[in-house]
């Protein structure tokens, strides 16, 4: 007899325990989701405190997501094979590696490898672990509870994470984040005695070519644009060799499934329309936050010189919005077709993001940017309250934690894919502009103009006027105040054209859900209630 009651029981004595592992397990999901919205907000205090760049903090930034969307098919059946609760363990502690590493790091060094590399490692550990724990400690309405409870307290890190990061930055260290981060986790992982391991009766090998498949493809394409970011070489080869990785990975799965051998994912899972469309909206959103979190936060810190505590509270009214949105149509849905709330989401978002774009080289304070934020906060918070149950609906329970770990690969490809994209975008933008506006310049001597190219060539970054004041010191007036004119109006443009990716990934979500109208809805497999 397991030593455990059943996790569908509801005597009075499993009731507290059970309550308070679904209260860790949503208190892990907070610091996964806080992790990075600290880093966001804190971007220009990182940048000065480790004396690097902006464009080196952002590529930290989108490194760690890509890590986590590489390796998490392939942590998903490191899970299934060495134990789900074991891998929840190591996910865990690679993110308090990753989070010690920060309170303690003195170099961008030190923070690529273990915040972004470890860190996403331990992501992508924890997620689909934390998926499969939840099927197998909790049934019925319980099991229901919990994914509500770990669903709210990610919206909760969204929406607190900028503010409370903020403030920590401003008056204490953004270093102190990080610790907070650990103790936390520490406090999970003090309750780890709550948690029953799921077993596992499936295959024991693994698809070693699929694994390399998954890593180099959804790699390649991300670390290609990183490469472009930085001014690397061979962007174009990556690129080809993601995308060609992707394509082979499809057809590989699909000979090995018919020869009846173990594949790293059941091609089969996207015979369903109703999931094909359900993760490509999954990966459009997390493309649209992406692009939007990296331009606005160094748009408030880099153009405004806002402090941390001033742009977490300019990101406010879209943080906020997606938590209460987020929270209401999951209470209030009804009958409502999720597909209908799905397009209303991606409606939102892509006004919100298209009002953001002319006002960005008007705007002189954070405020200014409420009401389109407000709007693309609704209709992320609509988004996030019905997607992963539209994706998940169609799915066979047997393969539900399976389903669940593409689910979550695709939203952190996307959600790195976005911080990239826009961010090389912007700088590219930004080099270009600045390059043109220097050459067309009439205060700005020939060699002037030369050194300026020749700069941006090698290093385009995001400064703020004060940064590149202090840059020129030495030149003379007219001089440093003809560059400061031209950054002041790059910078704008360059952020304007970043705003674009998350502009087209809701137009294109609002396309994907006109195909969701078309197709009715499954009824859900749901287990019967135990109690």
């Amino acid at each position: 007899m397991s030593e455990h009651p059943p996790a569908g029981e509801s005597s009075g004595e499993v009731v507290a325990p059970r309550r308070l592992l679904g209260l860790l397990l949503a208190m892990a999901m907070f610091v996964l989701v806080v992790d990075t919205s600290l880093m966001n907000v804190s971007i220009s205090s990182v940048v000065r405190d480790l004396d690097t760049t902006v464009s080196g903090v952002q590529s930290a930034i989108a490194l760690e997501a890509l890590v986590s969307a590489a390796f998490i098919l392939i942590g998903s059946k490191i899970g299934d094979l060495i134990g789900r609760k074991r891998a929840y363990v190591l996910g865990l502690l690679g993110y308090a590696v990753g989070a010690t590493a920060m309170a303690l790091a003195q170099t961008l060094t030190a923070v690529i490898v273990f915040w972004a590399v470890l860190g996403g490692i331990g992501a992508s550990l924890l997620l689909p672990a934390m998926q499969s724990l939840i099927h197998g400690n909790f049934e019925g309405k319980a099991q229901k509870k919990v994914y509500a409870l770990v669903g709210a307290a990610a919206a909760i890190a969204a929406a607190v994470g900028p503010l409370l990061g903020g403030f920590i930055t401003t008056f204490l260290s953004w270093r102190v984040g990080f610790v907070l981060e650990v103790v936390l986790i520490g406090i999970v992982l003090c309750g780890i005695g709550l948690v029953r391991d799921v077993p596992y009766t499936g295959p024991r090998t693994i698809d070693l070519v699929g694994a390399a498949l998954s890593v180099v493809g959804m790699g390649g394409v991300v670390l290609g644009i990183l490469v472009w970011q930085e001014g690397g070489e061979f962007v174009g080869v990556l690129l080809v060799l993601g995308a060609l990785s992707l394509v082979c990975l499809a057809g590989w799965l699909v000979r090995r499934k018919h020869r009846g051998k173990t594949t790293l994912l059941d091609p089969d899972l996207f015979h369903s329309t109703m999931f094909r469309l359900g993760i490509t909206g999954q990966m459009l959103q997390q493309i649209a936050l992406g692009g939007t979190m990296i331009a606005l936060p160094i748009y408030l810190q880099m153009v405004l010189e806002y402090n941390a505590l001033q742009a977490g509270l300019s990101l406010a009214p879209l943080s906020l919005s997606m938590f209460a949105v987020a929270l209401l149509a999951g209470n209030k849905a009804g009958d409502r077709r999720p597909s209908s709330i799905i397009r209303g989401g991606f409606v939102l978002l892509t006004i919100g993001i298209a009002a953001l774009i002319p006002i960005v080289p008007r705007a002189e304070f954070g405020w200014g940017l409420i009401l389109p934020l407000m709007i693309a906060g609704s209709g992320l918070g609509l988004l996030v309250s019905q997607l992963n149950n539209y994706t998940l609906a169609p799915i066979d329970e047997e393969r539900i934690s399976e389903a669940a770990g593409v689910n979550s690969a695709s939203g952190s490809f996307g959600l790195s894919f976005g911080l990239a994209f826009a961010g090389a975008l912007m700088l590219a933008t930004l080099s270009f502009t600045f390059t043109s506006m220097a050459e067309s310049s009439t205060v700005l001597p020939p060699a002037e103009q030369r050194q300026v190219a020749h700069v941006l060539e090698d290093d385009a970054q995001v400064m703020s006027n004060t940064q590149l004041e202090q840059l020129l010191v030495e030149q003379p007036p007219v001089i440093r105040d003809e560059i400061v004119r031209i950054n002041t109006d790059s910078r704008p443009r360059a952020l304007q054209v970043a705003l674009l990716v998350p502009l087209v990934a809701g137009l294109a979500g609002i396309v994907t859900c006109l195909r969701m109208g078309r197709i009715p809805d499954p009824e859900s497999h749901e287990p019967a209630d135990s109690t």
